[in-house]
């Protein structure tokens, strides 16, 4: 009897220990497998929060199945401590184990709200958007030039929300005047920028930023980011370059980023200058005359005089042999590449074309024709 009774309690424990090997099973691929959320959502994780307020609101928005699974699932994988208060846009179909790597791993929030400030070459504008989960896309609350509009409400409104991310997008071509001044307006950031950086040397890109950053501190990170791109352009330089140097590369860049905002025409337009720098012409570049004129400090805001054009300045190409002594202003990645990695062709001069971009020429009287298409072109939207 005894070995009967022992004999049906070790199948029972078999039975018992094979259901659960099964329940553990089932929750493992319930964990990892794809989740019940057919659109996409926007989870904010509020600082202060905890596992089991992030899984009851999960469950509430049908993004899991089960609260009591997830936060198993938590525990199992050690991360119930580790939950990052932001924003995260969670993807239709993800699984639990994505989304518990998504708010444990932190970093910058992918949705919810953006302040971006961006620094472009005619003013800074500051944007106040809203990632829309079920397109992916931003969409526009506010925007404004700092330091010169009213302030929008809702501006006001993002900034002491602590789950908002702040961005400062930096055009290519902006001068070191520019972005100094720039940084100035932004009131979400504290301390004096210190000696401006010099010009060429702030790589124009996105930087994340919070409230309270120092401003100097900002400027380094852009400095430390163009002696990168400055080294890695230099490095892979072709036997076609005519600068001598990074740091004539640099002044070179300057000119192209000035010169055409059509990504397609940089090498081309740095052809025409290797090709005048290698027979000894002047490069004859009218944003050269315009950075004599202004030192980099705001905007000409109009055409450039015969007087300016002759007027003898470091920087007026017109007047003097080869390159200027200093970039005239902060060149991306792909004018510096250009400078040291020109187009092959006879090149020597280029106008504009009406389009956005320019008509190239070979000889004189070529471009004696260009010129007289692009100067009935202005006629003709002048007289509209």
């Amino acid at each position: 009897m005894w070995r009967s009774l022992a004999s049906n309690m070790l199948t029972i424990l078999v039975v018992v220990l094979f259901l659960l090997g099964g329940v553990i099973l089932w929750g493992q691929s319930q964990y990892t497998s794809e989740g019940p959320l057919e659109s996409a959502i926007c989870l904010r994780v509020p600082s202060g929060s905890n596992m089991t307020k992030v899984s009851r609101n999960l469950q509430e928005q049908g993004a899991i199945s089960s609260g009591p699974l997830f936060r198993i699932g938590v525990r199992y994988s050690e991360k119930t401590d580790q939950l990052k208060a932001g924003s995260y846009l969670v993807p239709a179909g993800a699984s639990m184990d994505a989304i518990v790597e998504q708010i444990t791993r932190g970093g910058a929030s992918s949705c919810g709200t953006e302040i971006v400030y961006r620094v472009g070459v005619t003013r800074v504008l500051a944007e106040v958007r809203e990632l829309d989960p079920a397109t992916n896309r931003f969409v526009e609350r506010a925007e404004f030039v700092p330091g010169v509009d009213e302030v929008p409400a809702v501006y006001e409104e993002k900034k002491a929300d602590a789950d908002t991310r702040y961005r400062i997008a930096l055009a290519e071509g902006v001068t070191s005047w520019q972005v100094v001044d720039s940084l100035k307006a932004m009131d979400i950031l504290d301390g004096d920028p210190g000696t401006r950086p010099a010009e060429g040397m702030l790589a124009p890109d996105s930087y994340e930023v919070s409230p309270g950053d120092n401003r100097a501190e900002i400027l380094a990170e852009m400095q430390e980011r163009q002696v990168l791109r400055i080294n890695a352009a230099w490095e892979n330089r072709s036997d076609r370059a005519a600068v001598t140097s990074p740091e004539e590369m640099l002044i070179l860049a300057s000119i192209i980023e000035k010169e055409t905002g059509v990504a397609e025409e940089r090498r081309q337009v740095a052809s025409v200058f290797t090709n005048r720098l290698n027979r000894g012409m002047r490069l004859q570049t009218d944003p050269t005359v315009i950075y004599g004129v202004t030192k980099g400090e705001g905007v000409l805001g109009r055409g450039l005089r015969q007087s300016e054009l002759r007027r003898a300045t470091p920087w007026n190409t017109y007047v003097i042999e080869g390159l200027p002594p200093t970039p005239i202003a902060n060149p991306g990645m792909a004018s510096l590449e250009a400078a040291v990695d020109p187009d092959q062709g006879d090149y020597l001069f280029f106008v504009a074309d009406g389009t956005g971009g320019h008509a190239f020429a070979v000889t004189l009287e070529e471009h004696n024709r260009n010129v007289a298409k692009w100067r009935e072109i202005e006629a003709e939207r002048n007289s509209n």
